[in-house]
């Protein structure tokens, strides 16, 4: 399951994918559902956030006119929700997948992908609750260490001076 969540899909790859979808509707005056599928399949698997989104407005309106159960689109919601850290949307989708067909593998084990996602989430944020000004504590750090060395070199400095004086006056 790891292995389809974060496969990628090349600029050249989508780019090809969009200019075959153009020439289609250029020729044929629409475009198929199969054609716009794809376009949203190559979008969603794009490392491009913007380019994702994209893929889920597409296969959203799509889901939206199909008169069928169709559980490839809501697994590729699903898909494309976790790769935008959208977990909750995500695992709506996962649900409405596995309700009308409770045995379907991929659907289980995103939904196990996303539970385990989420939950992360929850520990990185109560972690964050002991220290919440942990970064403060950092640039504190840094001020504390350029005043200490703005004395080092202001004691060198006059040390220096100290030693020329008593050089001269021999």
């Amino acid at each position: 399951m790891e292995a389809v969540v974060s496969e990628t899909v090349t600029p050249e790859d989508l780019m090809v994918s969009f200019l075959n979808l153009k020439i289609i509707e250029l020729a044929k005056g629409s475009v198929s559902k199969d054609s716009q599928f794809e376009y949203a399949w190559c979008l969603i698997r794009s490392k491009y956030s913007n380019d994702i989104a994209k893929g889920i407005l597409l296969l959203e309106g799509e889901t939206l006119s199909l008169t069928t159960f169709d559980e490839t689109y809501l697994f590729y919601l699903a898909v494309a929700n976790y790769r935008l850290k959208e977990y909750e949307k995500g695992l709506k989708y996962v649900r409405v997948l596995l309700k009308n067909e409770p045995s379907n593998t991929q659907g289980l084990e995103l939904e196990k992908l996303i539970k385990k996602a989420m939950q992360k989430g929850k520990q990185r944020l109560t972690a964050s609750q002991y220290l919440p000004y942990n970064h403060l504590y950092d640039v504190y750090g840094l001020v504390g260490m350029a005043i200490v060395g703005g004395i080092g070199l202001g004691v060198a400095g006059l040390a220096g001076l100290i030693g020329l004086a008593v050089a001269k006056s021999k």
